[in-house]
């Protein structure tokens, strides 16, 4: 049932659409200042040489699996063995993992407090390996969600449909009725294929207008 008090999204011409009754929040990049620039700006000399080396090892394409159901460190090892002259980079990916986290994306942690103290329904969604997971333990705000799924935890990740469905069970969320943040774009596409209201990530002044015009509550 609808929440009382919530306002009504609007398309431009006016015609109200289904009210937003939840929110999902990826956690790397949007609210955890994640991301391997942090650990490869140790190795290499500049951004341009680190985007280079990630499209060369497909980084990103890569951690899909670790991300679900893959065991992070024989992974991280297989991938050296196919880039034998990029070894010392790759293994570092699991040695070092830690230095690709830093602080909590404090002005977006500060949207999440205010929907929170609203009793707005919040929740996460995150593509992680659950052989690093327990690093996130030190970010209080993860209690603040109502639920949290993990991709390693239950042998998916985004931008698979499926782990999406899964949340819409898990969670007892409509994807006409939630929206969806995410800093990646294939999984805000993917998203909005199945009917969420997705928004990728920019800045939290950004996402707090968006939210706004979508009448939540901040």
């Amino acid at each position: 049932m609808p929440r009382a008090g919530w306002s009504r999204s609007r398309t431009d011409n006016n015609v109200p659409q289904q009210r937003i009754e939840a929110v999902v929040f990826d956690l790397g990049g949007v609210l955890i200042d994640w991301s391997p620039y942090h650990l490869y700006r140790q190795y290499l000399d500049d951004d341009a040489e680190i985007a280079a080396f990630l499209e060369e090892i497909d980084l990103y394409v890569w951690l899909r699996g670790v991300d679900a159901d893959k065991e992070f460190e024989k992974a991280v090892y297989d991938l050296a063995d196919r880039h034998p002259h990029r070894a010392e980079l790759i293994k570092a990916y699991w040695e070092r993992w830690p230095e690709t986290m830093r602080d909590a994306l404090h002005d977006t942690v500060a949207l999440l407090r205010r929907l929170k103290a609203r009793t707005f329904p919040v929740y996460a969604l995150t593509n992680w390996s659950r052989e690093t997971w327990h690093h996130a333990g030190r970010f209080e705000f993860l209690d603040w969600f109502d639920d949290i799924i993990v991709s390693g935890h239950e042998g998916i990740a985004k931008p698979d449909p499926a782990i999406f469905h899964l949340a819409c069970e898990r969670f007892d969320v409509r994807p006409q009725t939630t929206v969806f943040i995410d800093d990646h774009a294939p999984n805000v596409e993917s998203a909005q294929r199945l009917g969420f209201t997705a928004i990728q990530f920019t800045s939290a002044p950004d996402l707090e207008e968006r939210l706004s015009l979508l009448g939540l509550p901040l």
